[in-house]
């Protein structure tokens, strides 16, 4: 008899359900960042507009980093889980797209 907690672990489709929901949301990332972009160039030029339309460009950038790693960690046979430097990353990059993107919009 096993003791609980020490069976093989089956993932099922867990993995690729993460890996999916990755997917969405960097979708989702790269709508965000594409609309506040075009709000930002539709303005007048000025240095804080560009300052906005270079930080939301490397927020995304940061993003996609962070995204494109996850998912090819997640095409492993048996995926590590998610570390918590990786995870902190992401959500300030979301928080971050966000905020620019409403300060743009606003």
């Amino acid at each position: 008899m096993t003791r609980p907690g020490t069976a093989a672990r089956d993932a099922g489709l867990q993995p690729e359900r993460t890996r999916l929901a990755w997917r969405r949301t960097t979708l989702a990332c790269s709508v965000t960042a594409v609309l506040a972009l075009r709000q930002a160039l539709r303005g007048t030029g000025s240095p804080l507009e560009v300052t906005g339309v270079a930080v939301i460009a490397l927020v995304w950038v940061a993003f996609l980093w962070v995204a494109h790693r996850r998912i090819r960690l997640l095409a492993a046979a048996r995926p590590a889980g998610l570390t918590l430097g990786a995870a902190a990353g992401a959500a300030l990059c979301t928080v971050a797209l966000a905020v620019f993107a409403m300060a743009v919009i606003v």
